[in-house]
Parts: C-alpha cells; structure tokens; sequence
C-alpha cells in the first residue's frame, strides 16, 4: 500500500508520518509528492474536523474564550483566509535568507486556518484547567505582520550569530506558562529548514517532536496537550468522556 492507502486503512499515523519524514527532500519527488499530499491533506481535514468538535463541547460547558478580539490570532477558530496563497507568498519573502517554510505549517493554514483555545483570564482569572496548554496556533496573516519587520529579522540574525547550532524558527504560540498569565518560556515555534520539508520540528515544546506529531498530542488530549499532568490534578475525565470518542485520529 502507498503512504494515503495505509493512513485510511487505519495505520498508525505515527509510523506513516515516520516513513514521509524520513525521505526528507526526496518526498517531493514525482514518485511521492502527489501520494504525501494526500495524506496531509486528510490529516488537516481531519484536525479542522476535530477543532470544531472541542470548540462546540467547549462552549458548551462555559468555556471562556477570548471576547471582542482585536486580531484574528485571539479567535478561538478562524477558518482559512481568502487570501491564504498571497501571505505564503509574503511568508516566503520574509523567510527566504532563513529558510524553507514546511510544508505542513503551508497546509494548515490552506485548510484550517488558526486556532486559540487559550483561557480568557482577563474576564475571568479563575483557570478551568490548571498549566493544561491549550491548543494555539497564530494565524497567517499576524505571522506574516510579525515577521514584516526589520527588528524581527536583526533579532533572529542576532540569535544565530550568538549560537551556531540555532535554527531559524517562525513563533506560532505562547508556552504553556504565558498562556496561563504566567511569566514563562520561549514561544512554541516551528523551525525553517534548508532545504524543503514535508514537516519540521516544533520547538520549545515539551514533547520534543514535529509540529503534526504536536497536532496528533493536541487532539489525544482533546485540545489540551498538558492537561493529564497529575502534578495539577485537572478534573478533565468528563469532559474527554464526552469529546474523545467524537474525534478522528490523525
């Protein structure tokens, strides 16, 4: 079976995505290219389709979302915007001295958008789950603003002067800490690569991993990748009992 056949046949997505990562640049070949995309694609459509899923449950339960939000990063789902092609465009000018926007990061924001299921603590600063790390990635358009800037690029040519063994990264979200109104650490980003890339690690996350391995985290733990930590004794089985069985797996 090809790579798409195995993911729908019910494969673990962990060893698929294993296999598409270990060919590096050979995975936009014409032998693999259209085969991967199709993988990726059912991946993105299937993390939307679960996205909208913990979005419902949660408001059903009072969640407190960010309201009047002043950019499309603070909304709590925001589906692709129309002028998705010409940002990735932008994107790539800003990033191109760096390096290779992933693939992946380009097929999320072409099918889901952005997401921020962060706690809204400034109308009610009593968290509902404790250092739980909601799922947040910014959207395209504020990724591109930031990155627009001649500070943003002087501070990430800065870093890697000082450190030769640090990659080039775009930010997508606040740690853990800073989404709890906690000083914290560095923001989640997604590293550039040299060359091309189907996927490329998510860095300054605890999980060490890529950024879909980070995505598949997020929605085995329905939107939440640290919420199981004992150590905050987060009274979330309900809330998984009722959402869990509703989501697809990628």
């Amino acid at each position: 079976m090809n790579f798409y056949e195995r993911y729908l046949s019910g494969e673990d997505g962990i060893s698929v995505y294993s296999d598409i990562y270990n060919l590096k640049e050979e995975a936009f070949s014409d032998k693999y290219f259209n085969d991967i995309e199709s993988v990726l694609t059912e991946t993105f459509n299937r993390v939307a389709f679960n996205l909208e899923i913990i979005f419902s449950e949660l408001n059903n339960i009072n969640y407190a979302f960010k309201t009047n939000p002043q950019y499309n990063s603070e909304r709590p789902l925001l589906k692709p915007l129309s002028n998705t092609d010409s940002l990735l465009v932008k994107l790539d000018d800003a990033t191109k001295d760096f390096g290779q926007v992933p693939y992946s990061l380009r097929l999320f924001y072409k099918i889901v958008g952005a997401c921020n299921f962060g706690w809204d603590y400034e109308s009610r600063p009593e968290l509902l789950w404790e250092r739980a790390d909601p799922i947040q990635i910014d959207s395209l358009d504020d990724l591109v603003d930031s990155v627009s800037y001649d500070d943003w690029r002087e501070y990430l040519i800065e870093i890697i002067e000082d450190d030769d063994s640090q990659s080039p990264y775009l930010e997508l979200a606040p740690d853990y800490l800073h989404k709890d109104d906690i000083s914290g650490g560095e923001a989640y980003s997604i590293q550039l690569t040299k060359e091309r890339s189907i996927d490329s690690l998510f860095l300054n996350e605890r999980n060490e991993t890529t950024f879909i391995n980070y995505l598949r985290i997020c929605m085995e733990n329905c939107g939440f990748s640290r919420i199981t930590d004992p150590v905050y004794k987060n009274e979330y089985q309900d809330f998984f009992a009722r959402v869990k069985p509703q989501l697809k797996k990628i």
